[in-house]
Order: C-alpha cells, then sequence, then structure tokens
C-alpha cells in the first residue's frame, strides 16, 4: 500500500507537467559536472520514435525527462529537458508514441517518411526486412531478449512445457496459433517445424476476445512482460493464469526495441551518439533501480493520449520484475548493458535471410551483420548489477 500510494503520488505530482495547451522551453544549459550533448554535436532537440503507448519497456526513455515535461496529447509526444541522473545534457528530448499513434505504421517507414526523427526504435529482423530501401543501423540495446512470446492455457493443454510441444497439442486438437498478420516469425516456426501450416491464424488484432471465445482451445502471440498479468487479472472473462515460452527459444532471436538511427545519417550523428549512448545505458540502469517516477509519467500519458489502450499500475510493475525475471533485460554474456552481441546477430542474420529472401522483402545484396549494429560507443563500465 505505500508503494501504491507513492506512485499515486507521483501521477498527482507530474500533473503539473504541461498538457498540450503549453509550449516546450529550451532545454536548460547543460551542468557543468555533467554530460554537455549540445557540445558533442546532438540536435537541440533529439527526437525518439518508440513502436508502441509508452510502457514500462521504454522506461530508459522517460527515465530521462524531468518536471520540465510538456505533454502534447494530440501528436501522442512529450518534450522536455534530457536529464541524465538529475544534471541536465543541455539538449531536449522528445519521445514520440507509436502504433495506434502513427496508425500502426513501422518505425523504419516512419522513419523514412518523416526526418525530424533522430533515431527510433528497430528489431533486428525489420532491420533485413528492409535493409534495400530503409536502412538503419542501431547502437544500442535496452533489451537483451525480445519478450515476443507464445500463451497457452494450462488447464486446457496440461503436458505443454515449451514451444516444442505446440505442434503436437494443437494438431491433435484442431486449435490455432494466433499472431499479427506480417510475422516473420511465423514463417520461420513454419519452416523449422514449430507449427502446422493449418494451425497457423495471422487474426490477431491485440484484443483477448477471440483468445477467452476459444476456451483454451488456441494459443496466441503476447508480450511476456505484460499479457501473462493482464488476463490473469485484468481480463475477467478469462481471470486465470496462462504459461507461456519466448519465441527466442526457437532460435528467431532478434533484437527488440534496439535504438537505431538512418544509415545515411550515422557518420553526422556518430559524435553525438558516442556521448549519448552511455546517457542511455545509465539510464536503464536507473530506471531499473527505482522505476517508479518514470512509470508514473508512462500512466499519464497513457490516459493523456487516449489511443484506446490501456496501461495499469499492476501491469507497470510485472512488467519491471518479468523483464528481470526472464533477463529481458540484462548485461547478456558480459557485464555491459545494451550492446549486441557479434555472433548471435551474424547467426540471426544467417537465420533471417532464406525467410525474406523467401518472402521477396527488399534486403540488401550482400548484407552483412556489420551493417546493422555497432558497438563502439557502448562503455562497457555501465551494467546492471
Amino acid at each position: 500500500m505505500a508503494a501504491l500510494a507513492g506512485a499515486l503520488t507521483l501521477v498527482t505530482a507530474l500533473a503539473a507537467c504541461g498538457s498540450s495547451d503549453d509550449t516546450p522551453t529550451a532545454a536548460e544549459s547543460a551542468d557543468a559536472s555533467g554530460v554537455d550533448l549540445a557540445a558533442a554535436g546532438c540536435p537541440s532537440t533529439i527526437v525518439v520514435q518508440t513502436d508502441w503507448n509508452p510502457e514500462s519497456e521504454h522506461g530508459h526513455l522517460y527515465e530521462m525527462l524531468g518536471d520540465d515535461a510538456v505533454i502534447d496529447a494530440n501528436k501522442k509526444s512529450v518534450t522536455g529537458t534530457l536529464y541524465s541522473q538529475g544534471k541536465s545534457t543541455g539538449v531536449n528530448l522528445e519521445i514520440r508514441a507509436g502504433g495506434p499513434a502513427i496508425g500502426y505504421t513501422g518505425v523504419g517507414q516512419q522513419m523514412y517518411t518523416d526526418d525530424s526523427i533522430t533515431m527510433g526504435y528497430i528489431t533486428t529482423d525489420d532491420q533485413i526486412a528492409n535493409s534495400a530501401k530503409q536502412p538503419t543501423k542501431a547502437f544500442f540495446a535496452p533489451l537483451d531478449q525480445s519478450p515476443i512470446m507464445v500463451m497457452w492455457d494450462p488447464e486446457y493443454y496440461p503436458d505443454v512445457e515449451g514451444v516444442d510441444d505446440l505442434k503436437a497439442a494443437l494438431d491433435e486438437s484442431g486449435g490455432v496459433w494466433r499472431y499479427f498478420a506480417g510475422s516473420a516469425y511465423q514463417d520461420y516456426l513454419l519452416d523449422a517445424g514449430y507449427v502446422s501450416k493449418s494451425s497457423q491464424d495471422s487474426s490477431y488484432d491485440g484484443t483477448p476476445a477471440n483468445f477467452v471465445a476459444a476456451g483454451g482451445k488456441d494459443v496466441q502471440q503476447g508480450f511476456a512482460s505484460a499479457e501473462p498479468y493482464i488476463y490473469e487479472n485484468e481480463v475477467p472473462s478469462w481471470g486465470k493464469p496462462v504459461k507461456y515460452a519466448l519465441i527466442s527459444e526457437t532460435g528467431w532471436d532478434p533484437y527488440q526495441s534496439e535504438m537505431a538511427v538512418r544509415t545515411a545519417d550515422f557518420d553526422k550523428l556518430s559524435p553525438c551518439l558516442k556521448a549519448l549512448t552511455p546517457v542511455l545505458q545509465q539510464a536503464e540502469v536507473d530506471f531499473f533501480a527505482d522505476p517508479s517516477k518514470a512509470n508514473a509519467l508512462i500512466l499519464k500519458l497513457v490516459q493523456e493520449y487516449n489511443t484506446g489502450w490501456t496501461y495499469s499500475q499492476g501491469v507497470a510493475d510485472y512488467s519491471v520484475d518479468t523483464m528481470i525475471s526472464d533477463k529481458l533485460v540484462g548485461n547478456g554474456t558480459n557485464d555491459t548493458l545494451g550492446d549486441f552481441d557479434d555472433d548471435r546477430m551474424s547467426t540471426f542474420l544467417e537465420t533471417a535471410l532464406p525467410i525474406y529472401q523467401k518472402l521477396k522483402s527488399p534486403v540488401k545484396d550482400g548484407l552483412q551483420a556489420s551493417d546493422l549494429y555497432t558497438n563502439e560507443f557502448i562503455d562497457p563500465s555501465i551494467g546492471l548489477s
């Protein structure tokens, strides 16, 4: 109760943040004892396009905003001085919502449509699929593992322990594996023998109605850091636990929500990225040390943006706990937060290329893993303890 009261107090305090009627002020001058992103050549406002509504998976971004943040409910964005551990960096940060806020357009496409965006959240598989026409280069990985999972009813399928068991179970029951249309990982799962063609159903629209109506017979895509809590606690027509397994366990193992820039802008932005990347790393460390203030802002933004999506304190808390417990966020194979594993990137490229070639996606000829990412700006001393 004390934690809840504290969170509610923070929400009340954040109500003082500006609304869409306010105009963002210029960033505070960089603190003399802190990081000066303006001097490093960063834009006066760093614009980040996210891949969904505000949520705890984006916590490191909202961690960098302070009390001068201004919310534009019409544009589904929030802008304020970019802080690093409470000190101004001399530039502003604008965080834009994705998903319904941009008509469900892919972040890469949005970045190439709107050149005011400095950087955006991209997944490795999307980078590969669009590498010929909309190339991007990632420089920071907030998530070490993709939260994309498949969930099932353990009462209906008591013998299913993981993804390996689902094909036989669905073939026998006649249930389907429901997923978002256009999800390339399903083509991989089909080729790799994890699902039958007859069991695939691309009608998932993000709502629980069909899963509930199936009475446990169907399995469904989701985020490990959200849906298990939501279905048990916030979907009254379901109201019981689900089990889940990460898709990354099958060998389809991209980085989710990497921070990336347009490839053509990489050299120009490199001085800025060199100074900014350790700030991003530290912001994520700070968020997981105490997510309360950033999550309070996230909850307020969801309410003000009013896209039809809901997000509760319970989901936010569950998300933070699950990202750590399931190692969705972590230091990977070393002591560093936010870097890319070279072998994993190379292996995933080898795995994904045949899928995208079959789908006739615009993949760059001769694409190399090194075209997709860099670790050159990562501070190896910054990691989760």
